[in-house]
């Protein structure tokens, strides 16, 4: 499964691509498949959102769960706060020890 990850243009908020436009919450992402680079090109050049990449996930019952950690943090928020984070998908985020 791919999905998209970048940066909100006017806020700078982690954002994801989901099928429609972006949302704030990894749940709403959906897989791209092939059409990933092209949709990068378009969302990009339409200056909606900023450095966006094409990333790994894993389907869960809850969602996509990015399959890298850097990016499973970009989907939880800050994580000096736990109590500060968007509402996780993955069941283990206030586990995590950094």
């Amino acid at each position: 499964m791919k999905i998209l990850t970048g940066n909100d243009l006017p806020s700078g908020a982690v954002i994801w691509w989901a099928g429609d436009g972006w949302s704030r919450h990894v749940e709403d992402a959906v897989d791209v498949g092939e059409a990933g680079e092209a949709t990068l090109t378009r969302e990009e050049g339409a200056r909606r959102v900023n450095s966006a990449y094409m990333i790994e996930a894993v389907a869960t019952p809850e969602g996509p769960r990015p399959a890298h950690i850097k990016d499973r943090i970009r989907a939880l928020g800050p994580t000096v706060r736990p109590d500060l984070t968007l509402k996780p998908a993955d069941p283990d985020a206030g586990s995590w020890v950094i």
